[in-house]
């Protein structure tokens, strides 16, 4: 019951965000002629930032800020876009999705953005993107990756590698090429990606005649996974596909051996955090994450091994994720658009971003479908070896059947 109520309240919060944000602030950043006013007044245009910089999601949302500062620093260098400074709004949501609304507010309302990227996850871009659509404001997510997202309006856009797209390429490898011909399946009931994501491995599972001979259930938050990992152990499969995030998912490894089990867990870039190996240690040693970018200094395109290099000189030496990849394409996506365009309204912008064909990113050469969700090729499958992310292999993706 105190689920519900809590479903309830945020669901509540929402609306309430929703009303409050069309009746102050739909018109408020345009003059007459539709030109935001707010978001590009003065000398600079204001593009927000929506997503974590504490709490269990700080991994992904800081990262996808580096690579958004990145490019409005590249931006600004070569003197802007439209002769204006392109300025980062910073937000911090905590990882709490009863504050994700209330960023929102904030950056259409107080800080008149005209753009926000964000949200690095699927639930949170679900809770931002019908705000976002209601004001009038292009909200682009650099991280998103399940169902359910664009579908909100025409001013909603992302430009990462689906799951739709993403998942049935890795299942093929997991199936054909690794032999998991049985599959026990974890996902996070109170995670949107999770439960997403579940669906689409499921069917790609049958599609290739491959059983799944458990199916369990665990809430991001978990520590005590004895009992779903009991249950795998009598099932007997051959992998784990673990569908929720990289804390649960060091968690849970640690349990597959503590029980004694030599499986290897597969799962989506909700696992890609170097936290995974901190919490789960040699128990992750192995496991697979698919994602739509890796650091390949020696044979990336011209574009990403600059932006590796610059990435590099100013981390320690660290390699880009895919969530900085991506933070940093969103912007100079945006940036693009405006400049195609000639202006710094969303309403007009976002016709630019709707036509892009082969726009060659730092992550990828992105494609947009009519329905505005984009084709990235290829998908990545990363492996843990001595605690770092490398790449076991590149597969190639195709637009998911309608």
């Amino acid at each position: 019951m105190k689920k519900y109520k809590a479903a309830a309240l945020v669901l509540l919060s929402v609306l309430l965000m929703i009303a409050l944000v069309a009746g102050c602030g739909g018109k408020t950043g345009t003059s007459g002629d539709g030109e935001n006013k707010g978001g590009a007044s003065g000398d600079t245009i204001k593009i927000g930032f929506m997503g974590a910089l504490t709490g269990n999601e700080a991994s992904y949302g800081i990262e996808t800020l580096k690579g958004m500062k990145m490019a409005a620093e590249d931006l600004n260098k070569e003197g802007g876009v439209l002769g204006k400074k392109i300025e980062i709004v910073e937000s911090d949501h905590g990882s709490k999705q009863t504050e994700a609304a209330a960023v929102v507010q904030k950056m259409i309302s107080k800080d008149r953005v005209v753009a926000i990227v964000g949200d690095p996850t699927t639930g949170k871009t679900k809770l931002a993107a019908p705000i976002c659509q209601q004001n009038k404001v292009v909200l682009l997510s650099a991280g998103a990756v399940g169902p359910g997202v664009v579908e909100f309006g025409d001013y909603i856009f992302r430009n990462t590698l689906l799951d739709a797209v993403g998942a049935p390429a890795v299942t093929d490898y997991l199936v054909n090429k690794l032999g998991w011909k049985k599959v026990a399946i974890v996902t996070s009931t109170n995670n949107d990606y999770s439960v997403g994501l579940t669906k689409i491995f499921e069917g790609a599972l049958a599609k290739h005649n491959a059983q799944i001979v458990d199916k369990e259930s665990i809430q991001d938050g978990d520590q005590d996974f004895s009992a779903q990992v009991t249950r795998i152990k009598q099932a007997k499969p051959d992998g784990i596909i673990f569908t929720g995030y990289y804390t649960e998912g060091g968690l849970f490894m640690k349990e597959v051996r503590k029980q004694g089990l030599n499986l290897k867990m597969a799962g989506g870039d909700g696992l890609l955090s170097p936290v995974l190996w901190k919490l789960g240690g040699d128990a992750v040693e192995g496991c697979m994450v698919y994602t739509g970018f890796a650091a390949d200094p020696e044979n990336a395109a011209p574009q990403t091994k600059e932006f590796i290099k610059k990435y590099q000189a100013a981390n320690d030496n660290k390699l880009p994720d895919m969530f900085s990849a991506q933070g940093y394409d969103a912007v100079m996506w945006l940036a693009k658009a405006m400049k195609d365009a000639n202006s710094t309204d969303p309403s007009k912008f976002k016709d630019a971003l709707a036509k892009t064909k082969d726009y060659p990113g730092v992550s990828g050469t992105l494609n947009l479908m009519p329905n505005r969700e984009p084709i990235k090729s290829p998908v990545y499958l990363l492996e843990v070896k001595n605690q770092q992310f490398t790449i076991k292999a590149a597969l190639p993706t195709e637009a998911p059947k309608a």
